[in-house]
């Protein structure tokens, strides 16, 4: 799946995980990850992620 921050396209990987959540990575920027109970959920809360982990890399 591609997610777009910024303008700038991000490729984000989705599976579920032992207990029923979703799990959301992105393979560009190693260590970002986040979950949800929901894909929905799941897309918001890694939107955030980028979103947190670009700051600390800044």
């Amino acid at each position: 799946m591609i997610v777009k921050k910024n303008n700038t396209e991000r490729t984000v990987f989705l599976y579920p995980d032992e207990d029923g959540y979703i799990i959301a990575e992105v393979p560009s920027l190693p260590g970002c990850i986040s979950q949800g109970e929901t894909r929905q959920e799941a897309l918001k809360n890694i939107k955030e992620a980028i979103e947190l982990h670009l700051e600390v890399l800044r």
